[in-house]
């Protein structure tokens, strides 16, 4: 049985100083090279944001997140299309493991509606009980 492609994050930071026309090309440009052989499952807008340290003399940058399958042809045309574009503060692309959960919103949650957190997977859940804490686990 054919194995299900893998699902990878791409978290793109890009220069907020940067001519709106420029950003979108390199998204646009990123989205081309993903679809060409795979398919994007999640594209989220989390708009300006402070860095936790200044790169490049840069305190802020735009950050987006593209989540997507693909093949490995494909990841290797997107990290030299990333890594020479201008506009690009960082970026990177992770594989993700099956179960991961998804990505948080970047809009807080609505007035009313409760704030959803994460839940560990089943067998997680089942080793975190198996596994007695040191503080109860009876002691020779």
């Amino acid at each position: 049985m054919a194995q299900p492609a893998p699902l990878y994050d791409l978290v793109v930071l890009l220069d907020s100083e940067v001519s709106e026309d420029q950003r979108t090309k390199v998204l646009g440009d990123a989205e081309k090279i993903v679809t060409k052989g795979g398919e994007i499952v999640s594209d989220q807008d989390w708009g300006l944001r402070a860095l936790a340290y200044e790169i490049r003399h840069k305190g802020t940058a735009q950050y987006h997140l593209l989540q997507f399958h693909a093949p490995p042809e494909a990841l290797a045309q997107l990290d030299r299309m990333l890594h020479i574009a201008d506009g690009v503060v960082r970026y990177r692309i992770i594989k993700l493991k099956p179960g991961t959960p998804p990505p948080p919103s970047a809009q807080p949650p609505a007035e009313g509606e409760p704030e959803v957190e994460y839940a560990p997977p089943p067998e997680a859940a089942a080793e975190a009980e198996a596994e007695p804490d040191a503080e109860t686990a009876p002691t020779a």
